[in-house]
């Protein structure tokens, strides 16, 4: 399985073009990359691929990316945890994707990494896009 894979089960699944998929994708994996610093290469070796999906995601921009800079700011890890979200929630509007479908992304993407990658990548995942630390329960 390769990252066309994650993209191939985004489109069927969630109904979504490749655009919105491979966007969708690298707007978490983003998230993922600014949550977990140098750790990210350890993502980025286990599923080649992934920064090019990071580079497919929208750039934040307007409101969200205003909202977020303020929610960054005001400091705190659960400021910083809400700037991102709402930076993805930025990011998936303008890919013309709304929340309920936006979060069906996380599943998918969490699942993919596991059975690509093993458990302890997918729980730096998920502990990254659930805005905790590294492990997801």
């Amino acid at each position: 399985m390769s990252i066309a894979n994650l993209v191939t089960t985004l489109i069927s699944q969630l109904n979504v073009t490749e655009a919105q998929a491979k966007g969708g994708a690298g707007l978490l994996f983003g998230l993922v990359k600014e949550k977990l610093g140098g750790d990210f290469s350890a993502v980025a070796a286990a599923l080649p691929g992934v920064n090019e999906l990071v580079s497919a995601a929208p750039q934040a921009g307007g409101v969200s990316k205003l909202a977020g800079g303020l929610l960054g700011a005001i400091g705190g890890n659960k400021a910083q945890g809400l700037a991102g979200l709402a930076n993805l929630a930025g990011g998936f509007s303008q890919l013309k994707l709304d929340s309920g479908v936006a979060s069906k992304f996380i599943p998918l993407v969490v699942d993919f990494a596991k059975n690509q990658a093993g458990p302890e990548i997918a729980n730096m995942i998920a502990g990254s896009l659930q805005g905790g630390g590294t492990s997801a329960s």
